[in-house]
């Protein structure tokens, strides 16, 4: 079920608590030596911590406590309190999108339109109904939409329904056109850039090179070992670049937080395994001449010439000294870009928003504990950031085999005041 928003959400007071604590006074941890303090300041000391004590057991107002502050404009477009979705996309029209993979969630469909206060399967529910016999014809999983700017809705299925090695024949592009609101191609990967545990994850498009235009996808294999695909998009030709890099792949020395947590894959029996999640988010630079990328298990961005990326003539070798470490920006999912250069990306330990400036410092728009893992980045025409919120780290693969996640998930918009990056 979806619920469609009209109003700002209201910047309220703070943060609550998320896990219950067991408080030491401050008198206490001086009688057991933990602190230390002048001989002549702990009566006082004491006297005043034993004051609050006895407001507070007096059921009188006990003093305002201070909290992690929360800024920004963040703005409730919708809500879902059915599948958990992932992708979103704004068209240049106003028109979103959003996507449900099929990761266990009862999923009746894959891709839908936010459409007069509720969500509706996209383009109809036919294709969004799974069909293994069918792999290129019907939605399997999706993972993420992008509307490209041209009046066309592209899907990227990772048929890999729960993560499962993806289904031959059935991972792919799918353009749907926004006027007729049929598809109108199909370009399936082909089998030499798939590998066994690929998983593609997100895309960006230039039509500015080649005769039909380009597809970056980035493959957020499971395994750890990423890598970017290149898709011809008048061929349906495709070459798999920076596959095992560095930059594509989880950091092995990473070991993220969430809700105070250290997070990892936790089975029922309590066995944990880091999280090794590859290249995830992707964005393009106005010109193209860009492309940014950044493992999910990692805190760094990079970014690579598109030229060299295209090339098939320059090798591995070259094309890897050609990347560029851009720096820690926080643990992200999703990435952006705007038509002014300025690239965006959540950082998900921290509920945050964040953009980079060209040529300036990683900067915070948005810092609430509503924006509880922020996934899919995508700046409409309207100049708002569009994202959703689903609480991906509260799955129970995490928590050994229990669903912490409390719906509804989320999809939210912060104005950032420009447009999204041209494609053309």
């Amino acid at each position: 079920m979806f619920h469609s928003h009209s109003t700002t959400a209201g910047q309220g007071a703070g943060r609550t608590a998320r896990h219950g604590l067991r408080a030491l006074t401050l008198a206490g941890a001086l009688a057991a030596g933990l602190l230390a303090a002048p001989a002549a300041g702990i009566a006082a000391t004491a006297a005043a911590v034993a004051s609050t004590a006895s407001t507070a057991s007096g059921a009188s107002t006990e003093p305002a406590l201070a909290v992690e502050r929360r800024f920004g404009t963040l703005e409730t477009v919708a809500t879902f309190d059915g599948a958990m979705p992932t992708g979103v996309t704004v068209s240049e029209t106003g028109r979103i999108f959003v996507n449900f993979p099929r990761w266990g969630d009862d999923v009746p469909f894959t891709v839908g339109e936010l459409r007069d206060g509720r969500v509706v399967p996209y383009p109809d529910a036919e294709v969004n109904r799974a069909d293994a016999h069918r792999p290129a014809e019907r939605f399997l999983s999706v993972q993420s939409v992008v509307a490209d700017g041209r009046g066309r809705l592209w899907v990227l299925d990772t048929a890999a329904p729960n993560f499962s090695n993806p289904l031959a024949g059935g991972a792919k592009l799918v353009a749907i056109d926004l006027r007729t609101n049929r598809i109108v191609k199909t370009i399936v990967f082909p089998a030499a850039v798939m590998r066994e545990r690929t998983y593609v994850n997100d895309m960006r498009f230039d039509f500015r090179v080649g005769r039909a235009g380009v597809a970056y996808v980035t493959d957020s294999s499971l395994s750890g070992v990423g890598g970017i695909i290149v898709v011809d998009l008048d061929s349906g030709s495709a070459i798999r670049r920076l596959t095992g890099d560095a930059s594509t792949s989880a950091d092995p020395a990473f070991s993220p937080v969430f809700d105070g947590e250290t997070l990892m894959a936790r089975d029922a029996s309590g066995h944990a395994t880091p999280l090794t999640i590859a290249s995830d988010g992707i964005a393009l630079s106005p010109d193209g001449k860009t492309l940014y990328y950044c493992p999910l298990s990692s805190r760094r961005l990079y970014a690579v010439p598109t030229a060299l990326l295209r090339d098939p003539a320059v090798s591995e070798a070259e094309l890897s000294k050609a990347v560029r470490d851009l720096g820690e920006k926080g643990a992200s999912d999703g990435l952006a870009a705007d038509a002014n250069g300025t690239v965006y990306a959540g950082d998900y330990e921290h509920d945050s928003i964040r953009k980079l400036a060209p040529g300036g410092q990683w900067t915070t728009i948005v810092h609430d504990p509503r924006v509880l893992w922020p996934d899919t980045l995508s700046v409409g025409g309207d100049g708002y950031l569009y994202f959703t919120a689903n609480q991906l780290a509260r799955q129970a693969g995490f928590h050994g085999g229990q669903d912490l996640r409390r719906k509804p998930y989320v999809l939210f918009r912060t104005p950032v005041g420009a447009g999204p990056a041209p494609t053309h």
